[in-house]
């Protein structure tokens, strides 16, 4: 038997998730009318498809800035979706904000993604790793297998997409965006961006932002 849904049901569970009218609508019917196993069965569907949503264009989105407090660092961050609607949408937007308070949070952070990483960066931390002493008298097989998992971990703390969530270290900054990918329905990428340190480049003491930020973050 088909439940009866009314469109102010759709329309909220719209508002709430960002997912599609007709999508809202069956399911909020294999819910019975409950909104919030409909959220959950939303979320369920869309982790099951994020992978199969990467390839689609996400031009819309916003510009993020986050100033932290004392002026002496901030963030510009590109986050990319696919239509104006879910650019407005508040889970989008704190995503957005997030993301720009990880990257303070990260002071090692400089590329989006491993892929990302320039070959001569990689191939420079190879010849680091090979130059320090307490492998050198390790046998072949054991040093190539410690410089390589020395260099992944390296390679990590560089990628913000491999970066454990400041909100929840359970999870890393990829899932989360596969989490609102699957809660909004639409591709959402991390685009670009930049990094301000007040004073970069001249020769100063080097500040940790992690533990600041994470203050901020409880208290919001």
């Amino acid at each position: 038997m088909c439940i009866s849904i009314s469109a102010k049901n759709v329309k909220e569970l719209r508002n709430k998730t960002g997912a599609g009218m007709m999508n809202c609508k069956k399911a909020l019917q294999a819910s019975k009318g409950d909104i919030n196993l409909a959220i959950e069965n939303l979320r369920q569907q869309g982790l099951a498809s994020a992978s199969k949503k990467s390839d689609r264009i996400a031009a819309e989105g916003l510009i993020e800035s986050y100033i932290h407090a004392g002026a002496r660092i901030g963030v510009l961050l590109e986050l990319n979706c696919e239509t104006d609607f879910v650019s407005r949408h508040q889970e989008f937007r704190e995503l957005a904000k997030n993301l720009a308070m990880q990257i303070v949070a990260c002071p090692d952070v400089e590329y989006i993604s491993i892929s990302e990483i320039p070959q001569v960066i990689k191939e420079k931390e190879e010849r680091i790793e090979l130059g320090k002493e307490d492998i050198k008298d390790k046998p072949d097989n054991i040093k190539k297998m410690i410089i390589q998992g020395r260099i992944d971990k390296r390679l990590k703390e560089l990628s913000l997409l491999d970066q454990a969530f400041i909100r929840d270290p359970n999870i890393l900054i990829r899932d989360l965006i596969d989490q609102k990918i699957a809660l909004l329905g639409e591709n959402i990428k991390i685009r670009r961006f930049q990094k301000f340190v007040l004073g970069e480049g001249i020769e100063r003491k080097t500040v940790n932002f992690s533990k600041d930020v994470l203050k901020v973050l409880q208290k919001t």
